[in-house]
């Protein structure tokens, strides 16, 4: 970086980001950063046994309807009076079935403590736990699996120690010990993993440390004239937003758990957000990136729009998913605050419909910020989630029901339905709006109302603390994600659904399974699919088992069926096994020789892609 840019930087790190200047880091000597409020050891607002605020779930209130709070949900305080009703007839839920959560797993590992490492590593961190609360919490992410064994049971092994660093200085002082004195380290982002890739491999009779990387959340320092800014890898979705919305600015990068991953986590696990059709996945939004190795600090160090020099050092991070190094910080694109925003939402009379009008816009190359295709049982879900008091209001209801099943002659059991996010300047969000209904109308679409579709659209960042409540009656349930060409999209949806419907067979439940997918993101050669299933496993004999088996036998059919094995939420342990089946002998042994060389003591001992 020249010296007229360095100065530039500067100046803007000044304007936009007055604060004091970070004691430890040379580099922010004359630069400001946006510094966050300190947290305590463990956020108490975070649930230890289930997704996101401890404050914030589902329940069947006194009159055994279906209630949300939340205070940080404009659905807190709202009933939804349809679905019991509606659980009760497709998958046969019964409130009679309750089996709620142990108040903390059954056994605790007793720590192994490395003090030599720690004697080395004294000071070199803004916090620092031991104990049992926070050694649980960084010891599992959200598969069935792990959240399973929170509630009825115990983790087998997990982190002895939990740091967290609060410069890129401590991270490399702390990965110098660990190779030192034989210590594992395993990096933990914002704890939303759904691949088992923090848990700790049970044999590992090291120390293992988790390194909490939320302390490092600083935006160091923005570029107007190049609309870059560098930013923390700990910083979280929501928290960057927030950070960059009041100077007119956005990140744009939104997956479903945005306010909790952090920017290090999608790095690692090659990320995408709803808004990928304007601001692209984590790769197109990445410019270059540290990442702490046990050899030193790689890093492409031009921050240019494109590089011709050998292969991508980028490509070694981006998903990489802590088997290399750390990520510690990394330069990326900004935008300008999109000047207008508007939803939409378009109901059609089956899925095949939908599809082709998803892939009519992909033709035309017409992408709005966010388009999602909910399938006729994802659908009917988000129905049965109404509220009662208003707010909530499904597409049937939008565009009146009788107007829909008997005018156009809908079928309630196969329509199915598009969320739509439009931003961008206003004239091109009209034109773009004109040639996305046209285009639906032409496949039977039926135009619904924008609110209908901002409630779809946010019903996402609510979707997973449904798995909690219905895990207190007995049912596991789990999402899972792939990409492929636009010619197998259906068929493979189809196939998917059915092979786990089968597989629920074959294993003894009871009770139907409930099996939904949407159609997520679209490209020009093809899309992303994103499933959700959840079983009654009572009277399992292994309900953990029961569902490892069921999606390996779903992941075994979108291979089968030409799809890849994941889109974007990435390998970690659980989809391992796949890995040479997907890429090949010699793709292997290439990532094997990387860490050899990058981790030769194997300090990143996750385990995650089998390495």
């Amino acid at each position: 970086m020249d010296s007229t840019t360095q100065r530039r930087i500067r100046n803007l790190a000044t304007q936009l980001n007055p604060a004091q200047p970070h004691e430890d880091d040379q580099a922010l000597s004359t630069q400001q950063c946006v510094k966050g409020p300190a947290k305590k050891a463990f956020d108490p607002t975070l649930r230890w046994n289930g997704y996101g605020y401890a404050d914030t779930a589902y329940f069947l209130n006194k009159d055994g309807v279906l209630e949300f709070k939340g205070p940080k949900y404009e659905l807190h305080g709202i009933s939804m009076p349809n679905f019991r009703s509606w659980a009760e007839s497709e998958v046969g839920f019964s409130p009679k079935d309750l089996t709620p959560s142990q108040p903390f797993v059954k056994h605790v590992p007793t720590p192994i403590i490395n003090q030599e490492f720690m004697s080395a590593v004294a000071g070199q961190w803004s916090r620092l736990a031991q104990d049992d609360q926070e050694r649980v919490f960084h010891g599992h992410g959200h598969t069935v699996e792990e959240v399973y064994q929170l509630r009825h049971g115990s983790l087998e092994r997990i982190p002895d120690v939990v740091i967290y660093p609060g410069t890129h200085q401590h991270v490399e002082k702390i990965v110098k010990a660990a190779n030192q004195f034989n210590v594992v380290i395993i990096p933990f982002g914002g704890g939303t993993s759904v691949t088992n890739a923090v848990t700790c491999p049970p044999t590992e009779k090291r120390m293992i440390v988790s390194l909490d990387m939320r302390d490092m959340k600083k935006i160091k320092w923005i570029d107007l004239d190049n609309m870059m800014a560098c930013i923390e890898a700990g910083a979280s979705g929501e928290y960057i937003e927030e950070q960059l919305r009041p100077k007119g600015l956005c990140f744009g990068h939104e997956p479903d758990s945005y306010e909790f991953s952090t920017l290090g986590g999608w790095i690692a696990t090659r990320a995408s957000g709803m808004k990928k059709n304007v601001y692209g996945n984590i790769e197109d939004i990445l410019i270059s990136c540290k990442m702490v190795t046990s050899v030193g600090v790689l890093e492409q160090k031009s921050p240019v729009p494109r590089l011709s020099s050998g292969p991508d050092i980028n490509e070694i991070t981006i998903g990489s998913e802590g088997a290399f190094g750390v990520v510690t910080e990394a330069i990326v694109k900004i935008r300008r605050l999109p000047e207008y925003q508007t939803f939409g939402a378009v109901a059609f009379p089956d899925f095949q419909s939908g599809f082709d009008f998803m892939h009519a816009l992909a033709k035309i190359r017409c992408y709005p910020a966010s388009i999602r295709l909910m399938d006729n049982e994802q659908f009917r879900l988000a129905s049965a989630l109404k509220g009662a008091q208003g707010p909530w209001h499904n597409f049937v209801d939008s565009v009146k029901k009788f107007y829909v099943t008997s005018i156009k002659g809908f079928d309630v059991h196969s329509l199915c339905a598009a969320t739509l996010v439009f931003e961008g300047r206003k004239d091109e969000v009209q034109a773009q709006e004109r040639a996305v209904y046209e285009t639906a109308k032409k496949h039977g679409g039926l135009k619904s109302d924008a609110e209908s579709g901002r409630r779809g659209y946010m019903l996402t960042y609510m979707i997973a603390y449904i798995r909690d409540v219905i895990m207190d009656y007995n049912y596991i349930a789990e999402s899972f994600e792939t990409s492929m060409p636009y010619t197998n999209a259906v068929q493979l949806c189809d196939a998917v659904k059915k092979r786990i419907k089968d597989a629920c067979l074959t294993i003894g439940v009871k009770k139907p399974p409930f099996v939904c997918c949407r159609i997520t993101q679209l490209y020009d050669t093809g899309c992303a699919a994103y499933f959700y299933f959840a079983i009654h496993y009572k009277g399992l004999a292994d309900p953990v088992q029961a569902y490892l088996e069921v999606e390996r036998e779903a992941r075994e059919e979108i291979l089968k069926q030409g799809g890849s094995i994941s889109h974007h939420h990435g390998i970690g342990k659980l989809r391992a096994q796949f890995m040479a089946q997907t890429m090949g002998t010699p793709a292997i042994h290439a990532l094997k020789a990387l860490k050899a060389q990058l981790d030769p003591n194997d300090v990143f001992a996750a385990r995650n892609m089998g390495l």
